[in-house]
């Protein structure tokens, strides 16, 4: 039995009983894959990776980002869709519509279309590849559920969004093994991550308690959610700044001021939080606000460094 199964309101499940036409269900999996949130919100991470890269290769950067972002991610977040039949607002979507009965299946064979895929980009993006999609899976799965256990959760953010995103970004855009200033890197990476994830729960603590995951707001509270930014981001940005500052100064600054800037609105945003589904639109503004920044830095540094080579 799936872990949305157990204490789904009547009227949400009435919803789900209804006939649906089969253009309308794709329509519904492919708003599960939530696109829009992948491409402006996550996709920082992975394209950090590029930044660390000597020389750049452009095609297969831009298919590999295609995969990463609407084939595996996109397939985790459906399938995630699928184990917790969500009524109320997720990441990316206010109002989620029923997944279809058959998106379980969609979006394993997303990910298996995507495997085929990375292996244009070499043993080394498979292997990442695989490991995400696994971490993904145990996130969500009702026989794992990590989702629903408050530090498990956390390793699966670490290391399938942080360290596993940008190594896929940095073995998509050229050929040269990882050095440790890559691992450094993706560890700072994953730090940042981890120090916004939990605000991301807080509008889901109900729906989370319903379901009976103790995520990690639902088992620290706002309190926690705010000493897990001041605990993760610090550091995270540290190693980011500093390894990229290794590669070219410029790089280094240009990231850290632009941290400074989000830390400022992040905790500004933070201290704004009640816990409730009325949370939805703050933190929406939070994740955009500040991973927008960032990508606009990276993008910038990939377009200064690599634009005029490729």
């Amino acid at each position: 039995m799936d872990p949305g199964d157990a204490g789904v309101p009547p009227a949400a499940a009435a919803g789900a009983g209804r006939a649906v036409g089969p253009l309308r269900q794709i329509w519904h999996f492919v708003v599960h894959l939530r696109a829009p949130y992948q491409i402006a919100v996550v996709s920082g991470v992975y394209l950090l990776g590029g930044l660390y890269q000597p020389v750049l290769d452009v095609g297969s950067f831009f298919v590999q980002f295609v995969n990463v972002h609407l084939l595996l991610l996109g397939g985790a977040t459906a399938y995630n869709s699928v184990c917790d039949r969500d009524v109320g607002p997720v990441g990316g979507l206010r109002r989620p519509p029923p997944a279809p009965s058959w998106a379980r299946a969609a979006s394993f064979g997303l990910q298996f279309v995507g495997m085929l895929l990375g292996v244009l980009a070499g043993p080394g993006f498979v292997a990442v590849y695989l490991t995400s999609a696994m971490l993904f899976w145990l996130y969500s799965a009702s026989r794992t559920r990590w989702k629903g256990h408050p530090h498990k959760s956390l390793v699966v953010v670490a290391l399938g969004n942080g360290v596993a995103l940008l190594l896929l970004g940095y073995l998509a855009a050229g050929r040269e093994p990882p050095r440790p200033a890559v691992g450094a890197a993706s560890l700072g990476a994953a730090l940042v991550l981890l120090s916004l994830y939990p605000a991301s729960q807080v509008y889901q603590m109900a729906e989370d308690a319903r379901r009976g995951d103790r995520t990690f707001a639902v088992r620290y509270g706002l309190v926690g959610v705010r000493r897990c930014f001041l605990a993760c981001y610090p550091p995270g940005v540290l190693l980011l700044a500093g390894t990229l500052a290794i590669e070219r100064r410029w790089l280094g600054a240009g990231v850290l001021m632009a941290a400074g800037l989000a830390a400022a609105f992040a905790w500004r945003a933070l201290q704004g939080l009640r816990g409730d589904v009325s949370d939805y639109g703050a933190v929406t503004r939070l994740e955009y606000a500040t991973s927008g920044l960032f990508v606009t830095v990276i993008v910038a540094g990939l377009v200064i460094v690599h634009g005029w080579r490729g």
